[in-house]
């Protein structure tokens, strides 16, 4: 990358200054360092308005060829890294122009006609974000097979439900893995209502205010793709609700994926062997033989964070701006990219892990009937068969909790003469429903964790995904 320090006079800015800017001006204001990521939306945008300049009569078809083929050629140059992107010519889209000019003539400087920089780096940054969201969808589904599959494998294997991580009520680890499939099926959704919100284009808007040549923007529109036009120019070369978007929904499923990192680095340990990750997800110990170290759920646990980060950080700049477009907005564009690589990063490694991981059947069955797991459904069947008040029924379930912790038993391993010495009514039929299992396949309310119940939502979802 060439870094010109000064230059006789500035080619971009024309008449107005005599000087180019300090090298210190330069770094502050070049963005070329990272929007060169944005080359092929801006070319595609800038082949979209020379073709709709040719229909309009602003360009002739001759010219409006050579640019299109020009930037063809530039578009070759760049992805077989032979381009040379400057620092004198700041962003994306005076490189890709001024190439143009150099390769094509006197036809590339009329490229720019009813089109200002605000506009074009609006419709670019739209259609980059545009494409993360159709990323994310596809990297979200492929997650959600994989905890589908997992779901399937062990749709009816207890294991203990949780609140405040202590043993709460007996699940199965495929009602667990639902849980996930429901949470990343929200996340994509968020990212296709975004999408839908911001596939409109700016392009047309020129500076703010719109443009005194007779172009189309739905003719530009439709050729990126677009639903149609955006309908206010000021609002137009503004607006970074499309990245805030995106970074928000961004946010959520990084929490979401940190949330099962965090659930993989508890499982995996040896106080809890629910899971064995593979040694593609795990590191060892420079000092400790037996360490096998979570250290992917680890990174990603922390990676994730990144997009937080960077969502309040462009929420930041925005929040303090007045209409229209001001320089601060050059900086929406380094966070959003890290946060849509730390995304794509994070739904391929958790893929890998949970397609990868392997449940430890007998572990989840023997924590799952411990903790006194049973005792609501001890307290739910004093409640239908004896017809105790919940509340006394909890009571007296209490009272039993406390008689087996005392003896360090529990629930089931009580005898039926110790039950009936806190409740005379109780009967040996309680015992049927202080086995986990079954306890797990009497909760077959829609969504409940019974087998039967999971079956179906696997069903559905993998309906759906189909």
């Amino acid at each position: 990358m060439t870094n010109t320090a000064k230059t006789s006079a500035n080619d971009m800015w024309g008449g107005r200054f005599a000087e180019g800017p300090d090298a210190i001006m330069t770094a502050i204001n070049a963005s070329i360092g990272f929007d060169q990521r944005l080359y092929a939306q801006d070319i595609a945008g800038s082949r979209a308005h020379a073709a709709m300049l040719a229909a309009q009569g602003i360009l002739t078809d001759n010219d409006a060829k050579a640019i299109g083929e020009g930037l063809l050629t530039v578009l070759s140059e760049i992805e077989a890294g032979g381009f040379d992107f400057r620092t004198d010519r700041e962003d994306i889209h005076m490189n890709v122009e001024a190439r143009l000019t150099e390769i094509i003539g006197e036809p590339g400087k009329r490229l720019h006609t009813a089109r200002s920089r605000n506009d074009q780096v609006a419709v670019d940054f739209r259609l980059w974000v545009r494409d993360q969201c159709d990323a994310a969808i596809a990297g979200l589904e492929a997650l959600m097979r994989a905890f589908l599959a997992q779901a399937e494998a062990g749709a009816d294997w207890v294991m203990p439900g949780f609140t405040h991580l202590q043993t709460a009520q007996p699940v199965t680890w495929g009602h667990h893995m639902m849980a996930y499939v429901e949470m990343f099926a929200r996340d994509r959704s968020r990212f296709q209502d975004a999408r839908r919100r911001m596939n409109e284009c700016p392009l047309g808007a020129a500076a703010l205010a719109g443009t005194s040549f007779p172009i189309d923007r739905h003719m530009t529109a439709a050729a990126l793709g677009f639903d149609r036009p955006t309908a206010n120019s000021l609002d137009s070369v503004s607006d970074r609700d499309f990245a805030l978007e995106f970074l928000a929904a961004s946010s959520i499923c990084a929490m979401h994926l940190s949330r099962f990192a965090e659930e993989l680095v508890i499982w995996s340990s040896a106080q809890f062997r629910f899971v064995r990750l593979s040694d593609k997800w795990t590191t060892g110990s420079s000092i400790m033989p037996q360490k096998k170290n979570p250290d992917a759920a680890e990174l990603l646990r922390a990676k994730l964070g990144r997009i937080l980060g960077a969502t309040v950080a462009l929420f930041t700049v925005m929040k303090g701006l007045a209409l229209t477009y001001s320089k601060d907005m050059q900086e929406d564009k380094e966070q959003t990219f890290d946060a849509a690589d730390t995304l794509m990063l994070g739904l391929a490694a958790m893929t890998g892990m949970v397609s990868d991981m392997t449940a430890n059947r007998a572990a989840l069955k023997s924590a799952a009937a411990s903790g006194f797991s049973t005792a609501t459904d001890l307290a739910d069947w004093l409640v239908r068969r004896l017809g105790l008040p919940f509340r006394e029924a909890h009571h007296v379930t209490g009272t039993l909790v406390a008689m087996a912790e005392k003896a360090a038993i529990d629930l089931p391993d009580l005898t039926l003469a110790q039950m009936q010495s806190v409740h005379g009514g109780i009967t040996a039929e309680v015992f049927e429903v202080l086995g986990v299992e079954n306890s797990v396949a009497s909760r077959q309310s829609y969504g409940g964790t019974s087998p039967v119940r999971v079956a179906e939502q696997i069903a559905r979802w993998k309906a759906a995904l189909a």
